[in-house]
């Protein structure tokens, strides 16, 4: 089988990444170069389930990924101007398409991590997948009680976190540091190639750095 890694240290924009309702700025964090990325204004104003959670928030990078591994670091704490609920999403989405309208996620909260002790059920949702546009969290948790598209993780705000996925067509494999936090033997989306996206959600401020992606 073919294999075939792209590296980025995330100094700076890689070639031909679009920003989709986020900024992106190079910067440094903890001593290691990286991407800020943040909703923009006007989305973070804008109106809940319109204009964020669980929306095309992201740094999109070109590609045509379809199966493989996505792994990033990424350090996620809340802006100053945070919602109540925010709990400082930060993940990856991919295979998303050229309109943007369809892609599936992996993000966490850190917040709701098991090293802040967070109470019953929080510690059980640091780590979210869904599928835009039909298969966003509020209809997963409805329809699927059991939280198969949820889990706990040991994690933590304001810390360097690495996130993996191995993604084999419908199959999801989810490691966070490392460790194996989520498997699901069935998504809720095609298994179609598109584009990579480093995704922020409402309240966010973000640092990813160290983004690897090998298709297989």
């Amino acid at each position: 089988m073919n294999t075939q890694t792209i590296t980025y240290d995330l100094g700076k924009l890689p070639e031909g990444a679009r920003t989709q309702s986020v900024t992106a700025n190079p910067t440094t964090m903890g001593g290691r170069q990286a991407l800020c990325i943040t909703l923009t204004d006007e989305t973070s104003k804008g109106e809940p389930n319109i204009d964020f959670i669980d929306m095309p928030t992201f740094l999109l990078i070109p590609g045509d990924f379809k199966n493989g591994t996505i792994s990033v670091d990424l350090f996620s704490k809340l802006r100053d101007d945070a919602p109540a609920y925010a709990r400082g999403f930060a993940g990856l989405a991919y295979r998303i398409s050229n309109s943007d309208d369809v892609f599936e996620a992996v993000y966490l909260r850190p917040l709701n991590g098991l090293k802040t002790k967070p109470e019953s059920p929080r510690d059980k949702r640091a780590v979210q997948y869904f599928a835009y546009p039909d298969w966003r969290f509020e209809r997963l948790r409805q329809e699927y009680p059991d939280g198969r598209f949820e889990a706990g993780a040991d994690i933590g705000p304001a810390e360097w976190i690495n996130l993996t996925l191995e993604i084999d067509e419908i199959h999801l494999t989810v490691f966070v540091d490392g460790a194996e936090y989520m498997s699901l033997d069935k998504t809720k989306a095609e298994a179609t190639s598109g584009n990579i996206g480093l995704f922020v959600d409402i309240g966010t401020e973000a640092f990813f750095s160290d983004l690897r992606i090998t298709q297989r």
